[in-house]
């Protein structure tokens, strides 16, 4: 059996010819603080954290859509979504839970991410 401590870090891609769109929108449209990335990687990226645990975007040509996501718990769902949707990107819902609000977007390069919020039942 493994035992888990935490997630170290979540890692996507994005078309190699968009990746200075992709770290312009994490940091400035999500408002994630960039981190050290060592200089040792061959291909490009870059580094963010999110709480305490890392957010990297890699490179890969020729992305296609799918349900797989990211999911991250935020203190104000409301909050979060309106500065998304300020910025110009769409939000949708999909199955509502019982302990949880939450929605999806997807990023400018169709990674599919979800933000949401447990009720104060938790």
């Amino acid at each position: 059996m493994i035992t888990f401590k935490r997630a170290d870090h979540i890692h996507i891609c994005v078309p190699p010819e968009r990746l200075e769109e992709a770290r312009r929108f994490y940091a400035d449209v999500i408002g994630l603080k960039l981190a050290h990335r060592p200089e040792a990687f061959v291909n490009p990226g870059y580094w963010f954290e999110i709480g305490d645990i890392g957010f990297h975007i890699g490179i890969e040509p020729g992305l296609m859509s799918t349900s797989r996501h990211s999911a991250f718990e935020v203190t104000d769902l409301a909050a979060a979504r309106q500065q998304l949707e300020d910025n110009g990107v769409k939000t949708y819902e999909e199955e509502r839970l019982p302990d949880r609000e939450r929605f999806f977007f997807l990023d400018p390069f169709g990674n599919r991410m979800e933000l949401l919020q447990y009720s104060s039942s938790k």
